[in-house]
């Protein structure tokens, strides 16, 4: 009973950690029509900025802040100057985005040295029921995904930038004869992806250090995760990050961890060949 329990803790925070990290791609995805192949590197990016403020002697949480924000920043001018150029191609648009992600990985290999390097926990040790220990860290990446989501949805559905978000992507013509400026929303809204990205990478570096090629598996987790969830609205990424993450953190507690990652997807690939348009479809963020 013990095992089953530290077993599900295990499989919530991995889950939680895996619905972080695809929130940001999920929501370019979903909302701007292109898939992002730099979202990993994004998080990359993050787990490095929080590294870098650490290695200054400046508190582990005031990296983590500063993270979403130097990303965003990153994914505002990268908008501006590259990715915009590529809405009308979405197979471009991901090249022109893994190239960017290509390049951002090997600094952060230069820059380090291609080696692994820790960063502590801001709120280390563990919470103790009974016989069981609990990582306190991951409690916490449960908590601050699930206040995550609900901010971001949040800002989506229920705010005028969300409203404007909204009429901007989906009759883009129409946005610009009523005022809006559909370029800056294009920006921000990117910029809002990368600063999610930037987020998850701050959380996840004391669990899994920090090394190069940190962003690439949750990455293609990510990719997979998006589709199976549905492209189109706000719940479908999340919805695919839950059932990837679950399964990801399950399934290697029942065989060869090597096995568990290509089942999880093959069962993914399956799933889509039957219901391509994934658990959630719909188009922007439906309140």
């Amino acid at each position: 009973m013990d095992t089953l329990l530290i077993a599900m803790f295990e499989i919530l925070s991995f889950g939680a950690i895996v619905v972080l990290v695809v929130l940001g791609l999920g929501i370019i995805a979903s909302m701007m029509g292109i898939f992002n192949f730099a979202q990993g590197e994004f998080v990359l990016l993050g787990a490095y900025v929080t590294y870098l403020v650490h290695s200054v002697g400046l508190p582990v949480p005031l990296g983590m802040l500063a993270a979403p924000v130097a990303v965003g920043a990153l994914g505002f001018v990268l908008e501006k100057l590259v990715v915009r150029r590529f809405y009308l191609a979405p197979i471009v648009a991901m090249l022109g985005t893994y190239a960017l992600g290509l390049i951002i990985r090997e600094a952060v290999r230069g820059l380090t040295g291609g080696l692994y390097v820790s960063v502590p926990e801001p709120i280390s040790g563990s919470i103790t029921i009974g016989s069981l220990h609990f990582a306190t860290w991951r409690g916490v990446i449960v908590i601050i995904t699930l206040l995550v989501i609900a901010a971001s949805h949040a800002l989506l559905a229920y705010t005028s930038f969300g409203l404007r978000v909204r009429a901007s992507l989906e009759n883009p013509q129409l946005a610009r004869a009523s005022g809006i400026s559909t370029g800056m929303i294009y920006s921000l809204t990117f910029a809002f992806g990368a600063a999610l990205a930037g987020l998850a990478g701050a959380l996840i570096v004391p669990v899994f250090s920090l090394f190069a090629d940190l962003g690439i598996r949750f990455l293609i987790q990510g990719f997979v995760a998006v589709m199976v969830g549905g492209v189109g609205s706000f719940a479908g990424p999340v919805a695919g990050a839950s059932v990837i993450g679950t399964f990801s953190a399950w399934l290697p507690w029942l065989m060869s961890p090597v096995i568990a990652d290509v089942l999880v997807f093959v069962l993914a690939i399956i799933f889509i060949k039957f219901r391509p348009q994934g658990l959630v479809s719909g188009r922007g963020v439906n309140r």
